[in-house]
């Protein structure tokens, strides 16, 4: 498969495009945001679950694959867009949320998680072997790893109507992120190569050679990562090296994760140089606060309420009471925790929009605004990026997904979409 076929069988707009970018969100205003970029544009939309996030035990936001796949085409029915034009992936499958379990008992219910979404027709499934389980190392020997993404690649194959696609490799932090520490290295070209190698002959091992054929692309570190407050952006020399192994392997790309944060200029040069496949997730769900909280003065601009009324007042309870998912993260003292619970780029927060008192709270918020088109000086105050010279009056809803698009942008622009 040519680089030209992938980005066809996953945009379903091959022309003059070079690169897909993959939302990794399961956020409805993130897929809503997607869904009316792609309406738009006449394009394709890759949308992206985690294992932790979605598996057959629930993840972390209560839904199964099938859930998630109703949940995606819901909000499509309710913007317009063809829910068949929808290519959903599966990101970092393996036994990742179990690796505290024996190492037999996580990949059995790995192999539940990778049916599960073969079953509900999952197109693209990141095959993720790489940690070790209960009693391993951390980071397992390519042959290992690769021997037990086979392994969940024959799974895939009982599984699934249509024959699936799939990406291999794992040379990324672990879903979710990393801590306060950024140590980037580029992936050793000599890496690369071998874990290409070990996959093949792992399948090859489990008569999985076709299965095999349908690898399209290979994830490695190109460079680039984010952490609570900084960003360690693309830089081409250092992955020159890198990039010049796909030479050799037409039928592949990389798939680059982490790329949050990064400028357009760097994400175009990404995918020249043949970092295809752009994985995004928190910088949406960052833009998506940010539209929340300028959403939240604004109403108490326009209605009078005390901080301690606002919705930012509202999570930050939330969060201080349950603080499994920003504990382990976030370093630093009282005040600063503060801060990072609600602005860090790591957007830890992003795991409690989905609690059912959020939501209310969130809903609240809208209802407050609801109808109420927001005064060009609000928007500019308030509203990251509002032009004050269009003049245009936006509602909330139309402010959320206009602040969470001018990211996607970018990777549009990065891509080669036609204009912006």
């Amino acid at each position: 498969m040519t680089r030209s076929a992938l980005v066809a069988l996953l945009s379903g707009d091959a022309g003059g495009r070079e690169g897909v970018t993959s939302v990794c969100s399961a956020h409805p205003m993130v897929v809503e945001a997607a869904l009316r970029r792609g309406l738009v544009r006449g394009e394709r939309v890759l949308i992206e679950a985690t294992c932790n996030q979605v598996n057959q035990e629930g993840g972390y936001t209560g839904m199964t694959p099938a859930d998630f796949r109703r949940f995606v085409e819901a909000i499509a029915a309710r913007v317009g867009y063809e829910p068949a034009r929808i290519v959903l992936g599966g990101d970092h499958l393996g036994p990742n949320p179990w690796k505290g379990l024996p190492a037999e008992e996580a990949l059995a219910r790995a192999e539940a998680m990778i049916d599960a979404y073969a079953r509900a027709g999952f197109a693209k499934i990141h095959l993720d072997a790489s940690m070790g389980c209960a009693g391993e190392p951390a980071a397992l020997p390519d042959e290992i790893a690769a021997g037990r993404a086979a392994r969940l690649a024959q799974a895939a194959e009982a599984a699934a109507a249509r024959a699936p696609v799939y990406v291999v490799g794992t040379e990324v932090p672990i879903p979710g992120g990393v801590g306060e520490e950024l140590e980037v290295h580029v992936t050793e070209p000599d890496a690369a190569r071998a874990t290409i190698a070990a996959h093949e002959r792992a399948f090859a091992s489990r008569g999985l050679e076709a299965a095999f054929a349908r690898v399209v692309a290979v994830v490695v570190q190109p460079g680039v990562e984010f952490g609570a407050s900084d960003v360690v952006h693309y830089n081409r020399a250092k992955a020159r090296q890198l990039a010049a192994v796909l030479d050799d392997l037409p039928q592949l790309v990389f798939e680059a994760h982490s790329t949050d944060y990064q400028t357009r200029a760097g994400l175009a040069a990404m995918v020249t140089d043949g970092f295809a496949i752009l994985k995004v997730g928190p910088a949406l769900t960052f833009a998506l606060r940010e539209a929340l909280y300028g959403l939240d003065h604004i109403a108490q601009a326009l209605f009078g309420a005390t901080e301690a009324e606002s919705l930012r007042a509202f999570v930050e309870r939330t969060m201080t009471d349950d603080p499994r998912y920003w504990a382990g993260y976030y370093g630093g003292g009282p005040s600063e925790q503060r801060l990072l619970r609600h602005f860090s780029l790591s957007d830890r927060i992003r795991y409690y929009w989905a609690r059912p008192e959020v939501v209310d709270s969130v809903a609240r918020l809208m209802q407050r605004l609801q109808g109420r088109k927001i005064p060009p000086a609000l928007a500019h105050q308030y509203l990251p990026g509002f032009d004050l010279e269009a003049g245009a009056l936006l509602t909330a809803d139309e402010a959320i997904v206009a602040t969470i698009d001018r990211v996607l942008a970018d990777y549009a622009f990065a891509c080669g979409a036609r204009a912006v």
